[in-house]
C-alpha cells in the first residue's frame, strides 16, 4: 500500500471512526428528524463530523506516549502507522474547519456547537482522568440537539426532555466506552468515574443510564407512547439485563460493552424516531 494511503488509512482509524460516523449520523438524522431539509441536515452533519474528528484525533494525539506504555499496539500511533504531530495537524485542522461548519448554520447553532466540542477536547486534555470524566459527554451530548434546532428557522433550543436524555445517553456510551481499556488505564493513571466505580458496578450504572435515556424518550415522546417506542424500550432493556447478568458472573467478558453499545444505538433510533 503506498505510503499516503497508509497514513489516509492510519488518520481514519485514530479517528475513533465508528463513534464519529455515529455521533454524525444521529446529529443529520436528527436535524432531518426536527424539519431541517436534506441540504440543512447535510451542513449540520458536515459540522459534527469536522468536530468529532478533530475530538478522535486530538485523543490519540494527547494519550500516545501513554497508549505506548501500555503496548496498545490497535493504536495507529503506537503500531507506527502515524507520529503524533501529525495527529496534532489534523486535530488543529479538523478543529477551525468545525469552527467555520458550524458557525455557518448561524451565531447560535455555531456557539453551541463550539462549545459541545470544547467540552469533549476538554475530556481529552485533563477530565478523562478525574471522577468528572463524564462531565463532558453529558455536556457535549446533551447540546446536540440542540445544534440542530438552532440551525433551524425559526431556531430553537431543544427540549428539556431530548436534551436530558442526550446527556444521559453520553454519560452511559462514555462508561461503555470505557470498560474494554479499564485496566490500561488505570495503570496510566487514568482513572475516571467509570475506573472508580469498578467494573461490574460501571456495567450496572451504563445499563441504567442508557435504558433510562430510551425510557426518558419513549414516555416523554410528543406524539405520546407508540408501540414503536415499546419496542425500543424492550430491547433496550433486554439488552441492559443481560449485559449486568453477564457482568456478574464473566467480568472480563467484552459482551457487556457490546450490549451497551447495543443500547445506545437502540436510544438513538428512539430519539429519531419518536423523540
Amino acid at each position: 500500500m503506498p505510503g499516503a494511503a497508509r497514513r489516509a488509512v492510519a488518520l481514519a482509524r485514530a479517528s475513533h471512526l465508528a463513534p464519529t460516523l455515529a455521533v454524525t449520523a444521529f446529529a443529520g438524522s436528527y436535524a432531518l428528524g426536527v424539519g431541517a431539509g436534506a441540504g440543512r441536515a447535510g451542513q449540520v452533519a458536515l459540522a459534527v463530523l469536522a468536530g468529532q474528528l478533530s475530538v478522535g484525533w486530538s485523543n490519540d494525539w494527547i494519550d500516545a506516549e501513554r497508549d505506548r506504555a501500555v503496548g496498545r499496539s490497535d493504536k495507529p500511533v503506537v503500531s507506527g502507522g502515524i507520529a503524533p504531530a501529525q495527529l496534532r495537524t489534523a486535530a488543529l485542522v479538523a478543529a477551525a474547519a468545525c469552527v467555520v461548519l458550524s458557525f455557518l448554520l448561524g451565531p447560535a447553532a455555531g456557539t453551541v456547537h463550539v462549545l459541545a466540542v470544547a467540552s469533549a477536547w476538554a475530556h481529552n486534555v485533563r477530565l478523562k482522568a478525574t471522577a468528572w470524566s463524564w462531565a463532558p459527554y453529558a455536556l457535549s451530548f446533551g447540546l446536540l440537539p440542540s445544534v440542530a434546532t438552532l440551525a433551524l428557522d425559526p431556531a430553537h433550543v431543544a427540549t428539556a426532555t431530548t436534551t436530558l436524555a442526550a446527556a444521559l445517553l453520553g454519560v452511559g456510551a462514555h462508561i461503555a466506552n470505557v470498560l474494554p481499556d479499564l485496566d490500561d488505564d488505570a495503570a496510566m493513571g487514568v482513572v475516571g468515574l467509570p475506573h472508580r466505580l469498578g467494573r461490574r458496578r460501571a456495567t450496572s450504572a451504563s445499563v441504567a443510564v442508557l435504558v433510562g435515556a430510551t425510557a426518558l424518550v419513549v414516555l416523554g415522546a410528543s406524539g405520546g407512547v407508540t408501540g414503536t417506542g415499546l419496542a425500543a424500550l424492550a430491547a433496550a432493556a433486554g439488552l441492559g439485563s443481560s449485559a449486568a447478568w453477564v457482568a456478574s458472573r464473566r467480568p472480563a467478558s467484552r459482551y457487556p460493552f457490546l450490549a451497551a453499545m447495543g443500547v445506545t444505538g437502540v436510544t438513538v433510533a428512539a430519539l429519531v424516531v419518536v423523540g
